[in-house]
């Protein structure tokens, strides 16, 4: 069965590559381009991990992970999340983890670490 990933990222060029990229690894994909459509994709269908931009409109990532991470369903509240930002810098890794991200990727996005660490996560999500 395919592993399903959400992408909430609000630049299209970034999301079709990263779309592609994970559809050849055999991913199922949902795409949205902010963090109000990530919650009600997630509220209404099921996913292995949410790959997360941090500065998106409507609703940042930031703010996104935290009602992702209070949501009731406890399944849905622990969904993977990594964080793809070209901002990391604006943020420690403790602020990230304190929302509830699991891991972060830097942009440019090397593709090879994308498909690792969504594996990774994906993993330790089976085993926990």
């Amino acid at each position: 069965m395919a592993r399903k990933v959400l992408i909430a990222e609000d630049s299209a060029v970034i999301q079709n590559i990263t779309r592609k990229v994970l559809q050849f690894q055999n991913f199922e994909i949902v795409s949205v381009k902010d963090g109000v459509s990530a919650l009600n994709e997630i509220k209404s269908s099921d996913f292995d991990v949410v790959l997360m931009d941090i500065n998106m409109p409507t609703m940042n990532g930031m703010e996104c992970a935290k009602q992702i991470r209070a949501m009731e369903d406890p399944n849905k509240a622990g969904i993977p999340i990594v964080a793809i930002t070209g901002n990391a810098q604006n943020f420690t890794v403790d602020q990230f983890k304190a929302v509830g991200i699991n891991e972060y990727l830097p942009k440019p996005v090397d593709y090879d670490q994308l498909i690792d660490t969504v594996n990774k996560v994906i993993t330790q999500e089976v085993k926990n």
